[in-house]
């Protein structure tokens, strides 16, 4: 009979929920994304103008990746480059954020990690090929390997490109058909406006026919 009085009390405890904590985890978290995008901002800025902080001796290592480019191309991949940085560090921020607000509003978050990282495993199985154009575009932009207007030959068409995506490349050929290339299964590209591209020479019995076509057509 005691125990039927008593466990009634139990609910009148205080349930752990922290509306300060929540209050500072969620402030904590709108600073630091401030912050973040601040300095991602500054730093694409710098790189969009061609900062010469790259050009130190201790910062060597990563000259080819930054090398001297015009100015439209090196607005592009500080852009590309800036909105990665912000979209990472934003999921990252707002995680953690959300795992301590749940902690201070009294939610086993375990349950709930462990739920989302199942989740996590079947979309990336789903979603590999996905993954892989998305990875493939951000090397390609880092890595500098084609940029908007270069002549690009790989094993599926030869044309200029006109846009480039973290999934797709799009490709104008000689013919004037779009080419819509996925990132992730361009394995071979050659950039024709890199370096000192030299055109094959045609052959010799092309060049005399072309040279005879005009005289045969005046015969007739």
């Amino acid at each position: 009979m005691y125990s039927m009085f008593t466990t009634p009390s139990a609910s009148l405890e205080p349930t752990g929920l922290d509306l300060a904590g929540v209050a500072i985890s969620l402030g904590a978290g709108i600073v630091l994304w401030l912050i973040a995008s601040f300095l991602i901002a500054r730093i694409t800025r710098r790189v969009a103008n061609g900062t010469t902080l790259f050009k130190k001796p201790h910062f060597r290592w990563v000259a080819p990746a930054l090398r001297a480019l015009d100015h439209e191309r090196r607005v592009q991949r500080a852009q590309t480059i800036g909105s990665l940085l912000k979209s990472g560090i934003g999921v990252v921020i707002a995680v953690i954020t959300s795992i301590y607000m749940l902690k201070n509003l009294d939610v086993d978050v375990a349950p709930l990690l462990t739920s989302v990282g199942i989740l996590g495993i079947a979309i990336g199985f789903g979603a590999q090929q996905l993954i892989r154009d998305f990875l493939a575009g951000i090397f390609i932009t880092i890595e500098d390997q084609y940029g908007i207007g270069d002549t690009i030959e790989t094993s599926e068409v030869v044309g200029i490109v006109e846009s480039i995506g973290l999934r797709i490349t799009r490709v104008r050929d000689e013919n004037g058909a779009i080419w819509y290339l996925r990132n992730g299964e361009i394995l071979r590209v050659g950039n024709r406006s890199q370096g000192n591209y030299v055109p094959p020479a045609e052959p010799e019995e092309t060049a005399v026919e072309a040279e005879h076509a005009p005289q045969q057509k005046a015969g007739e």
